[in-house]
Parts: structure tokens; C-alpha cells; sequence
């Protein structure tokens, strides 16, 4: 069975076709600028070129049209037909209090992640009109499933969730904390008891999701505990361009001082903080790396507060979950940044985290980098995250099941 996964943007479509008899991918890409000058279109197919071409598309619509008309391609593509594609899954960020799992796609579904693009604004109305265009294309017999950001962070209790706002807020608009990057949490968390040969259900595990935006999760039994993002993506850790936590009173005293309108503010706090507004240069990690290497005061002062916040995150949720077992890094960062994982796992060493240097070293690996993987008390691991392979688990359970 073949499974299209879909992730639309604001302006761009990512796309991953996968085989299921082996979860192999045949071809993946992205169409880029959508509705704006200068439109480009990516398409990959492993052991073969790649290919590129500047291509102006006018809305979402002709984006997927693009994507199927390549896909079966009879020098570009990799299916005969559009038929052979058996459904498709669609990342959707905000599912609110509705839905803690993926859901088949029908009008109800529909007009739920329409009630919730007011907690998701930037990213909802865009998912939708990614379900709705390939609706439109590959018709009302082709299921189509939504796989939700916030859904697997449902499972956290309320003392964890609940903010110590006046409670009519909760109650009149679902003022909490959701969490996201939650299929990424979800796929490493059960990579990693895979690559530890344990039930997840017998494990504590931290997931560090670091990249461009980060959040880190406590992950008790499968289960989430807590996790770092809130209510939006910009709570919790530093990232490349939000502040993440901070004290609420800075707000008000900031809007005064620069009078500043509430719609600035937010767009300070998300796309001119973190580590661009420390460093006034850059939201780029790799950069913030080189730099500290080469003696630049800013950047080793931007490391040392990501480190200290992971830390702060990693050994709270350890002692919220009675223990600990794992700690897994993933993300751009997470994944090909040595120096943090190192340097969080040297603070770590007093609940038993020890690492092999020589393998932490590389990048871009899945391993557990513990120096003695048979009897640490703590295993450090790094995983790759593949959010579309388990979006396409999701899509092919609930279209086989249904």
C-alpha cells in the first residue's frame, strides 16, 4: 500500500510518497513559495538525480496538482497512477482538547480544526487547505487522515496542563498548555525502547526535540507527563527566533517603555528574540557554534543558556517522573550538535549519564551513546526523527482498521 504524507505551510507543500510493505520512501519534495513571486519545486527519488525547476503556483490547489502530475511522471515519476495512491495523511498542527490521537478526515473532523485555528492561526487554515485540495484532486474516495501536533501530549494530567490563570479562562476560552512536536516525541520515544529491546511501558524517557523551534517532553510508561511548549510554540526553551519562557511582566513593561502594540510585541517575542535577538545576528545554530569555538563572548553566552535550560528541563521532568532512564536528542540541533549533548549529559552525571566521546562526536547518527550501554544508569541517545514515517503508520492503521 502506498501512503501520501503531506504537510502544507503557508507558502510551501512538503510531500513524502512511502511504500508500506517495507516503509520504504519512494520520492519526496516541496513546492515553495506558493502565491508569491519566484515559485520553486524540489522532487527527489532515491538513486536518481534530483530534480529542480522554478514553477509559479498560484494557491495550494495547483501545488498538489504539481505533486501528483510528477509523482506519476513517466520520466520523473515513480506510480503509473494516482490510484495507486491508497490515502493520505496530513500533518495538522493544533487539535486542541478534540483529538489525542490521528483521525479519518470527514466534515466534523473538518470544522474541529476549524474551531481550533484560533489556538493555531499560522499554521491551521494552511493544513486545511492542504486536506481540501487534495480532496479536490484525488477526490472524496481517496481517505485521508489528520495526524495532529498537540494529539499525543493529550494524555497529560491537569496539574500539569492547566496554567494558575483565573480558572473562567480555561473554562470560556482553553487557555493550557497543548504541547507540539508531538509525533516526533512520539517516534523517538519508541525508537528508543526499540533500540534499548524494553516495553515502553516499563521506561521514563526525556525527549529533546531540538531545532529552529525546540521543546522537550517527560514520557512516563509511552504516556505524556509534561512537555515544554504551552499554549503556543513559543514557551520553554530558547529557540532561533523565540524568547521561550519568560517572566509575563516583561510584556506590559516592554509594550510601555517602546509603546508597542500587542500584534509587535507577539511578533517580537517570535521572530526577533532567542537566539537571533541575544546574539543580533543570527537564528542559526551552526553559526552560534562556530562562533563560540572562535571566542565570541555572545554566542558561548548563548550556549551556555541553552545548556543550562535544558538541564534545568531534563532533571525537573526526571523528578516529576520518579526517575529517568533515557535521554534522547533529536532535531537539526539534537541531532548534529555533539557539544550540547556532551555538555548536558557532564551535568547529568549525578543521576548516571556517562557517554562515549568518540561516538558522541559524529553527527547525524542513531545511537546510543552511553559508554557502557549494558549497565549505565542513564542511556543518552540520539535519534533521527522521522515525523512523515509515523504519520504514515498513523494513515495506514486507520485506513486499514476503519
Amino acid at each position: 500500500m502506498k501512503i501520501l504524507v503531506i504537510n502544507a505551510g503557508s507558502s510551501s507543500v512538503k510531500y513524502q510518497l512511502f511504500d508500506m510493505t517495507d516503509e520504504r520512501v519512494l520520492a519526496k519534495g516541496i513546492c515553495e513559495r506558493i502565491a508569491i513571486p519566484g515559485g520553486k519545486f524540489k522532487h527527489k527519488v532515491p538513486g536518481r538525480p534530483d530534480y529542480e525547476a522554478d514553477i509559479e503556483m498560484k494557491n495550494h490547489r495547483e501545488a498538489l496538482e504539481l505533486i501528483v502530475k510528477t509523482l506519476t511522471d513517466k520520466d520523473l515519476g515513480v506510480i503509473s497512477s494516482m490510484s495507486e495512491i491508497a490515502a493520505v495523511g496530513h500533518r495538522v498542527l493544533h487539535g486542541g482538547e478534540k483529538f489525542s490521537g490521528s483521525v479519518l478526515v470527514n466534515e466534523d473532523v473538518i470544522n474541529a480544526i476549524i474551531e481550533c485555528s484560533e489556538l493555531g492561526p499560522l499554521h491551521n487554515p494552511h493544513n486545511l487547505t492542504g486536506i481540501r485540495a487534495c480532496e479536490e484532486i484525488m477526490g472524496k474516495d481517496c481517505p485521508q487522515v489528520a495526524v495532529f501536533d498537540t494529539g499525543f501530549h493529550q494524555t497529560m494530567p491537569d496539574y500539569a496542563y492547566l496554567y494558575a490563570l483565573p480558572y473562567e479562562y480555561y473554562e470560556k476560552y482553553k487557555i493550557r498548555r497543548y504541547g507540539f512536536h508531538g509525533t516526533s516525541h512520539r517516534y523517538i520515544s519508541k525508537r528508543a525502547a526499540e533500540m534499548l529491546g524494553k516495553d515502553i511501558k516499563n521506561l521514563k524517557i526525556v525527549t529533546c526535540h531540538l531545532g529552529n523551534g525546540s521543546s522537550v517532553a517527560a514520557i512516563d510508561g509511552g504516556k505524556c507527563l509534561d512537555t515544554s511548549m504551552g499554549l503556543t510554540p513559543l514557551e520553554g526553551l530558547i529557540m532561533g527566533t523565540r524568547c521561550g519562557s519568560i517572566d509575563p511582566a516583561i510584556v506590559p513593561l516592554i509594550m510601555e517603555k517602546e509603546h508597542m502594540t500587542p500584534k509587535e510585541v507577539d511578533e517580537m517575542m517570535n521572530k526577533k528574540s532567542g537566539i537571533l535577538g541575544v546574539s543580533q545576528k543570527t537564528s542559526d545554530n551552526r553559526d552560534i557554534e562556530a562562533g563560540a569555538k572562535a571566542g565570541d563572548k555572545r554566542c558561548q553566552l548563548i550556549e551556555n543558556m541553552i545548556v543550562h535550560q535544558l538541564v534545568k528541563l531534563i532533571g525537573g521532568y526526571a523528578a516529576a517522573m520518579g526517575g529517568v532512564d533515557a535521554v534522547v536528542f533529536t532535531g537539526g540541533i539534537g541531532e548534529n550538535n555533539p557539544h550540547y549533548r556532551s555538555r548536558v549529559a557532564n551535568k547529568l552525571k549525578f543521576i548516571g549519564a556517562e557517554i562515549n566521546e568518540e561516538l558522541n562526536a559524529k553527527r547525524g547518527i542513531e545511537a546510543d551513546l552511553s559508554a557502557d550501554p549494558q549497565n549505565t544508569k542513564l542511556h543518552i541517545m540520539v535519534i533521527p526523527t522521522n515525523e512523515e514515517l509515523m504519520i504514515a503508520r498513523d494513515t495506514l492503521e486507520i485506513v486499514t482498521t476503519k
